[in-house]
């Protein structure tokens, strides 16, 4: 497990930010393009905003870099709560990213429809090569859900790389989310995740002896340490 904590929520960022660029700079030179997955949520926040100022803006071409979204939340496209809204207003904005660069989920329909729609404009962005991210951010709850993959939800059990709705119970919500195996062909992915609140689940997750992967989710996600990194800060660790 690829595991690196840091004294401070700003040291981390300032780390994961230098990572995506190193990941860009990497993919734009092998394939011409990067594709970057954002997570939502209030930690990435920081992290968005950080790349859009120096010397981190200066090291992306962001002409040739396009945003997908992990999750999102089945509300209208100006509802404060959906994550495309809060990377607009911290990264896309700033940085004047063309709307043409940015895949959003399309809430207009149904949510059976806004997974199908979605899942059809990334194999169209993708043509016939497979469905790889350059790099997937992902979060964690208190509940060890990442991205919408609940605990205990039936696309937990999803074995296709794809994005489907679910209701989730506990939020009393509709979610668009990647599948655990859609996640996992990524090329990186890295977790974010500060704080002690989350201790105890980033504790079960890594190192927990019992429960499974439906009552911890985040587990479905690859532990390769080729492609997988953990960013911790010191109280998010605390329990490891």
């Amino acid at each position: 497990m690829n595991i690196k904590i840091y004294d401070n929520s700003n040291d981390l960022i300032n780390a994961l930010a230098q990572a995506v660029c190193d990941a860009a700079k990497e993919a734009i030179s092998d394939r011409g393009q990067f594709n970057f997955v954002l997570s939502g949520g209030s930690s990435p926040k920081k992290l968005y905003k950080l790349l859009g100022t120096k010397p981190y803006k200066k090291q992306i071409d962001w002409e040739k870099t396009f945003f997908f979204f992990g999750d999102e939340r089945f509300v209208p496209k100006d509802d404060a709560q959906r994550n495309s809204l809060m990377a607009k207003k911290a990264l896309f904005d700033p940085l004047n990213i063309p709307k043409s660069h940015i895949f959003k989920v399309d809430t207009t329909g149904s949510p059976e429809e806004a997974a199908e729609k979605y899942a059809k404009s990334i194999a169209n962005h993708f043509q016939k090569t497979p469905v790889e991210f350059d790099f997937l951010l992902l979060g964690i709850g208190d509940n060890s859900h990442t991205a919408s993959l609940f605990p205990n939800t039936d696309v937990l059990n999803e074995t296709e790389a794809t994005i489907k709705s679910i209701f989730v119970k506990e939020v009393d919500m509709y979610r668009i989310t990647m599948t655990a195996p859609l996640i996992n062909q990524a090329k990186n992915i890295a977790f974010l995740v500060f704080g002690e609140d989350k201790s105890e689940a980033v504790f079960q997750i890594l190192e927990g002896k019992t429960g499974s992967a439906a009552q911890y989710p985040a587990r479905l996600i690859n532990s390769d340490d080729h492609k997988v990194v953990w960013y911790l800060d010191t109280a998010a660790a605390s329990r490891l």
